[in-house]
């Protein structure tokens, strides 16, 4: 549905942003994962025609992106990391004022969409009330509705569970799987259990370049059989994946083809196990094991 051919990006002031992107994405929810600064935000305002690029090619269902930049945005909602509303408009004068700049001019389609999309987000008693005023999981609700006027069939986003609490992440996450259904949405995150939650596809960016893509599963597939988990740091450091803590104590998550230590007990692979994996370069070591 989406695919990105060779993409570069270089700043001003000589820093690659992205170095020659190569991804085919299917539709429904794709994951693109990666730590900050790993060029997340970069790919996803070039996919939306706000970062010309220095060299590559994205195509979108049949449209050449970077020569006919308005037949996608035709196509388009963006909800980037971090948006501005007027302090005193209400959420439906907003809506309507964002409507009217997507082109939709018929007020009968004006009405309807906007009602739509209200009751989707569950803003609808909120209606009248100034989107400056929301909360963080409310302003987030009234990003997915401005980026859904005009039923586009790609939707882009921009790490938009950031600052959320976790009843409004999961309210977020059941709201993105209902609208998933004949769209590509690009969920940007360096949150490892959003992509896990939500997309059955995902891609891994780190320093500007896409590390490895795919099915969620068969990029576990590797590490299967070979994922163990611990109470105590193992004497092979080489073997850590990944150290974090539960309930206050610490726990290792370890690769190795053989028990690592008396402590480790065998544990299913995860997604967060291969993004630790890329991150931490164990890929070529375990290429040459």
């Amino acid at each position: 549905m989406l695919s990105i051919s060779q993409l570069s990006v270089t700043y001003a002031d000589g820093t690659q942003a992205l170095r020659d992107i190569n991804l085919q994405l299917p539709g429904g929810m794709v994951g693109l994962l990666g730590p900050n600064g790993a060029g997340k935000s970069t790919l996803m305002r070039a996919l939306a025609c706000l970062q010309p690029p220095d060299q590559g090619q994205i195509q979108f269902a049949g449209i050449n992106v970077l020569q006919q930049p308005q037949a996608l945005r035709q196509q388009l909602g963006y909800l980037p990391q971090y948006f501005g509303v007027y302090p005193h408009m209400s959420c439906y004068a907003l809506l309507l004022h964002m409507a009217i700049l997507k082109g939709i001019n018929n007020k009968a389609d004006q009405k309807q969409q906007i009602e739509a999309l209200l009751q989707l987000t569950n803003l609808s008693a909120v209606a009248n009330k100034s989107v400056a005023t929301f909360s963080g999981g409310m302003r987030q609700r009234f990003g997915i509705a401005q980026a859904l006027l005009g039923n586009p069939r790609l939707l882009i986003m921009d790490e938009p569970t950031a600052g959320l609490d976790p009843a409004e992440r999961e309210r977020l996450h059941a709201l993105l799987v209902h609208i998933s259904q004949n769209k590509l949405i690009l969920l940007s995150t360096h949150i490892v259990e959003d992509i896990e939650n939500l997309c059955p596809f995902v891609a891994l960016i780190n320093q500007g370049q896409i590390v490895e893509s795919g099915a969620v599963q068969s990029l576990l597939t590797p590490l299967q059989g070979r994922i163990w988990q611990s109470p105590l740091r193992p004497a092979n450091a080489k073997t850590i994946l990944s150290e974090s803590y539960r309930f206050g104590l610490p726990l290792y998550r370890l690769l190795s083809s053989q028990q690592p230590c008396a402590e480790a007990v065998p544990a299913a692979a995860t997604l967060q196990d291969r993004y630790f994996f890329e991150l931490s370069h164990k890929a070529a070591a375990y290429v040459a094991a």
